[in-house]
């Protein structure tokens, strides 16, 4: 049609808010619709009605959407009675060119190709949003119920008025539905894995004091890096039997199919996971799953023994703690005292630039601060006990002194701690000098004249030394697979904490690494041979089938081991061992050393994927100090075992690949 002679109509009978977006022209006796837009022009015959009009601007591909929720508000307001869309103004020429870029959000990668996402162009996909919202809800920790929220609601009619709202029953099966789905991811992964898993069990509860027990396995992949995915999250009855609690375990990992793959458990520090990891090492054992008949199987968590260290601290310096909160409680009870004790702190000449604060009693490095600070204030708060009678909390001059030396205990335990959770993710290896400190201080500790802090300290060190005696050989092997210390540190700490019995605990852990590398050369030179044998076993590798010809075939690898060796040619722990030390830097990184070094130390290598990815510790820098276990949020608490196992994964799983 030749628009040269149409002129716009301007009339205020177009009531309708669809003309917002089109031009009415006419041109003779005929008007035009034409799109603000895309120019496309539409029939503007009085008699054709709107609907036509809107319906275009719902696939206007030029047309921003966010003036569609105008359109349907009248339709919507309706159909949700309850539901108010009013007072909804955009600046349309401001928003009409922006786009939603979900570049760093990929939930949906099979369905989601291109980085940059415009809605504009893409047709509605009410599977899809559904979907999208389930993800969110399990990403973020987000209420079930908050699909229901009235609040909830009228964001999502205005924001897209062709979503379908759901009920929470219906997203709770959603989020079963994606768990599932990417269980199956999870399960692909660890079944194509070239090293074995380390296990970790951590204890959570419910805000109604449900306990779930949370297994997480740790892994180092083909591309050498060191990954954490939780496998199962399960509630326990914490009447049920050690042995009952192990039967749930073993039946975990035969679900997943990694009981053959198992290398270590982490279990918290105490006498009740002892009987459990017993029996579950004992099992695995009898079917030659393991390396070295175990021996490095049981470990316990280091930084759960720092919190039992601290715990003792706390206890000997209880009443000097009452004190000190009771003390900072009345000198900021009033404006009047504050000043009083600024002066009297300013008249003594005290420097310190911190402000006195009151300690969470949950989270033990707070008091730990609190402390800290106090001491620099001793002789403010003597001062003022003497000038103010109201004031008679404060610590006499021997607990000063005792908290003095003993609150030096928790700084060294707090830096620790740090160390081993300031990494999301830390390999082996960096766990055995800290350790090793730790040691050394307390025996350090020990000869202290005063009988109250010498006791104290020998408390803490029998209880340290029972965690040594049961972790110390992985924390070595480990810190021998550093390159930049190798046996020279287990040497060098040995000395100082063996004195004269040093040079025999070093030739056996040293004896230790060969046997473990051994075995390593003993599987690897099956696989190599096309076996098809599963890693593991205290003689080497199982075979897929046939129980009579693993047992020859082990004897003939260990047979070629042997001679091999004797022939006098070097394994790949001897050339390891003779080679300079790698020198040390800030940006070392222990997992790409070894993948540019594994086709030079293939068996070596091998055997550190499966060391290093050993968790000495299990515990999250978020929860690292607290003194309760981790709770579960409480609007996930109330639903039942299955849909929290399922949340709790997914979540884990999604943000593990986000994070990736």
């Amino acid at each position: 049609m030749d628009m040269s002679d149409a002129v716009i109509v301007k009339s205020t009978r177009l009531k309708s808010v669809v003309w917002n977006d089109f031009d009415r022209i006419k041109k003779g006796d005929t008007c035009v619709a034409v799109c603000r837009h895309c120019k496309k022009k539409l029939s503007g015959s009085s008699t054709s009605g709107t609907s036509h009009l809107r319906n275009h601007l719902i696939r206007c591909q030029r047309r921003s959407s966010h003036g569609i929720t105008q359109l349907y508000a009248a339709r919507e307001k309706k159909k949700e009675g309850t539901l108010s869309l009013t007072n909804f103004n955009l600046d349309q020429e401001q928003k009409k060119d922006e786009v939603l870029n979900l570049v760093n959000i990929r939930f949906e990668q099979d369905q989601m190709k291109e980085e940059n996402i415009n809605y504009v162009n893409t047709n509605f996909d009410q599977r899809r949003s559904r979907f999208d919202l389930a993800r969110m809800i399990i990403l973020h920790g987000y209420p079930l119920a908050m699909v229901e929220h009235v609040g909830f609601k009228v964001f999502v009619k205005n924001l897209q008025p062709l979503f379908e709202l759901v009920t929470s029953e219906r997203v709770e099966a959603d989020c079963m539905e994606i768990y599932m789905k990417e269980k199956q991811k999870v399960n692909e992964v660890l079944d194509k894995l070239p090293g074995k898993i380390c296990l970790s069990a951590d204890m959570w509860a419910t805000v109604d004091n449900a306990e779930y027990l949370c297994l997480t396995a740790n892994y180092i992949d083909e591309s050498w890096r060191l990954n954490k995915k939780i496998l199962n999250f399960i509630r326990v009855d914490p009447s049920h039997t050690e042995d009952m609690h192990s039967e749930v375990i073993m039946t975990c990992l035969m679900d997943w199919d990694i009981d053959r793959k198992l290398f270590s458990m982490t279990f918290d520090n105490g006498s009740a996971n002892d009987n459990i990891v017993a029996r579950i090492r004992d099992r695995l054992s009898q079917n030659r799953f393991l390396y070295c008949e175990g021996q490095l199987f049981d470990v316990r968590c280091a930084v759960s023994v720092l919190v039992v260290l601290a715990q003792d601290v706390l206890a000997a310096l209880s009443e000097v703690v009452h004190k000190v909160r009771e003390s900072i409680r009345y000198v900021k009870s009033s404006q009047s005292v504050q000043s009083k004790f600024s002066d009297i702190a300013q008249e003594l000449g005290i420097q310190s630039q911190k402000s006195l604060c009151l300690d969470n009693p949950l989270r033990w490095d707070s008091t730990y601060v609190m402390l800290e600070t106090a001491l620099e204030y001793r002789e403010a708060f003597s001062a003022l006990q003497e000038s103010d009678p109201l004031y008679s909390m404060c610590p006499s001059d021997v607990e000063w002194d005792r908290t003095n030396i003993i609150n030096g205990y928790l700084k060294l335990f707090v830096e620790v701690t740090n160390v081993f959770t300031r990494n999301k993710l830390a390999t082996a290896n960096v766990y055995f000098p800290e350790i090793c400190d730790v040691y050394l201080q307390l025996n350090e500790w020990c000869k202290n004249s005063d009988d109250y802090i010498s006791s104290l300290a020998s408390r803490m060190k029998s209880k340290f030394e029972e965690y040594w005696e049961r972790c110390s050989l992985g924390l070595a092997v480990a810190a021998i697979l550093d390159p930049r210390f190798k046996m020279k540190l287990v040497e060098y700490y040995y000395k100082h904490i063996y004195d004269n019995s040093a040079p025999n605990r070093i030739d056996d852990v040293f004896e230790s690494v060969k046997a473990l590398y051994n075995e390593h050369s003993i599987c690897l030179a099956s696989l190599d041979q096309g076996l098809a044998w599963q890693v593991g076993g205290s003689a080497g590798c199982l075979p897929s089938s046939g129980r009579d010809s693993r047992d020859r075939l082990m004897g003939f690898d260990k047979f070629l081991h042997e001679t091999s060796q004797s022939e006098g040619s070097k394994s790949d722990l001897d050339k390891y061992l003779e080679e300079p030390l790698f020198p040390r830097n800030a940006e070392f990184n222990i997992l790409n050393w070894w993948k540019v070094h594994t086709p030079r130390y293939p068996i070596l290598s091998m055997m550190a994927r499966n060391v290093l990815g050993i968790p000495m510790s299990k515990v999250v820098s978020d929860s690292a100090f607290n003194t309760g276990a981790r709770v579960i949020d409480r609007d996930w608490s109330s639903l039942n075992p299955v849909t929290i196992q399922a949340l709790m994964c997914a979540q884990d799983w999604i943000r593990s690949e986000l994070e990736s």
